[in-house]
């Protein structure tokens, strides 16, 4: 076993660069991708990944559907909780406050790597449940992309598990939602102001501008260094002054730009200063 898992490390190792992939953010999520691969190779009628090595040497189209492969989807909704909270209580205010100053009306948003659309919809929820019953001028706009057009279609159709929804409060569970056989399915008042768009953010992002970024548990953990130092300088370039950027709990920005400050200590949010 020792052996077979050594073989399929040193083929991940091999491949991941070429996908502008990391092996250190897959060594805990690899055997699901090593599932996902090993029955393609079956399809295939492939032994070993020495084998499928060759295969993908020899067919070049075949890198799409490994790259397919790599896509790790773990979310819920209210994941991280005192990141939303914290986005509750002092971030959609301040960057309200900071939209008036303006002379503007509205909040923009994305959720990068959205997945099936949960972080995405837990910001709706924020907004029209705790923002926008004090602050009804104000508008919220949500970009949602990801790179796997299932996911967005899982999206867009917003229903859940309910283990999906154990973090959510369940006092917003009862009111956003209708439970039926799909699990529970968001009401459509809840859907509003959200563009989903199958979108891989290595080649293309929305244009923005954004006051708010949601970019967690994916650039930051699985893409190379050096492709995270072009997606911060790409989402900086897309970030209103005093904008936040949000990435995992338990990820790092490769360097902080010079006129970026954390914005809450012991959490990773990241404010985008002059």
């Amino acid at each position: 076993m020792e052996e077979q898992d050594a073989r399929w490390v040193d083929f991940l190792r091999w491949a991941l660069p070429r996908m502008e992939l990391r092996w250190p953010g897959f060594r805990k999520v690899r055997r699901q991708v090593i599932r996902r691969i090993a029955r393609r190779m079956t399809e295939l009628r492939l032994r070993v990944p020495d084998d499928y090595r060759r295969y993908l040497e020899t067919h070049p189209d075949e890198w799409q559907r490994l790259d397919s492969f790599c896509r790790i989807t773990i979310s819920r909704f209210y994941r991280d909780r005192r990141v939303f909270d914290i986005l509750a209580r002092n971030g959609l205010p301040e960057l309200i406050r900071l939209s008036r100053s303006r002379g503007e009306r509205l909040i923009r948003a994305w959720s990068a790597g959205c997945g099936a659309g949960e972080e995405a919809y837990t910001l709706t929820l924020i907004w029209a449940l705790a923002i926008a019953p004090q602050n009804p001028d104000m508008a919220f706009e949500l970009t949602a992309t990801d790179a796997d057009p299932h996911q967005i279609a899982r999206a867009r159709r917003g229903c859940y598990p309910a283990s999906s929804l154990k973090e959510l409060p369940p006092f917003w569970r009862d009111l956003a939602f209708n439970q039926d056989q799909e699990g529970y399915c968001i009401k459509p008042e809840y859907r509003l102001g959200v563009n989903w768009t199958v979108q891989d953010m290595r080649q293309t992002m929305p244009d923005g501008p954004f006051d708010l970024v949601l970019c967690r548990n994916l650039a930051f953990t699985y893409f190379s260094t050096a492709l995270q130092r072009q997606i911060l300088r790409r989402l900086d370039a897309r970030l209103t002054t005093g904008g936040l950027l949000v990435i995992g709990v338990h990820e790092s920005l490769p360097e902080l730009p010079t006129h970026w400050s954390s914005w809450v200590p012991g959490l990773p949010i990241y404010r985008k200063g002059r």
